[in-house]
């Protein structure tokens, strides 16, 4: 018969955006490598995920999914792990920027800021967000 559990590996680059293309560049390409082989499998491991959904002037542009979606120390994985990690390796990101599922790499989508909702203006306040100190740990353990 069928096996229980399917190999889904097959199908997560191509969710993800992680899938190299041939019009990406080399730039694009290490940062999609680090986010598949170094940042998805530590974001996985609690539940959420990270997509890629473009670079454009310098920045890195990602959908939290998964248990992300919502959590408050998401802010602190995406500044303090996969944007430093990303801006170490790849000197030509200047940030990682969170967008909503749909919104793409296109800074100019009219519903930009509002689809953020609070993540907008208040991004990156420490003082809006409840830090998980085990996980800002289990992080730099990691590497990250």
């Amino acid at each position: 018969g069928k096996p229980v559990i399917e190999d889904m590996s097959a199908t997560r680059p191509n969710d993800a955006g992680t899938a190299i293309l041939d019009t990406d560049d080399s730039t694009v390409i290490l940062i999609k490598d680090l986010l598949e082989s170094r940042i998805r499998p530590t974001v996985q491991e609690d539940g959420g995920d990270i997509a890629y959904r473009g670079f454009d002037n310098g920045i890195v542009k990602v959908e939290l999914q998964g248990s992300c979606v919502g959590c408050p120390s998401s802010s602190v994985t995406l500044k303090n792990g996969v944007q430093n990690m990303l801006m170490h390796y790849v000197p030509e990101v200047m940030g990682v920027e969170e967008v909503s599922k749909g919104q793409g790499g296109d800074n100019n989508s009219p519903e930009g800021s509002d689809e953020e909702g609070n993540g907008g203006a208040e991004r990156g306040q420490a003082e809006d967000f409840a830090v998980d100190k085990n996980q800002v740990e289990r992080l730099k353990d990691l590497g990250f």
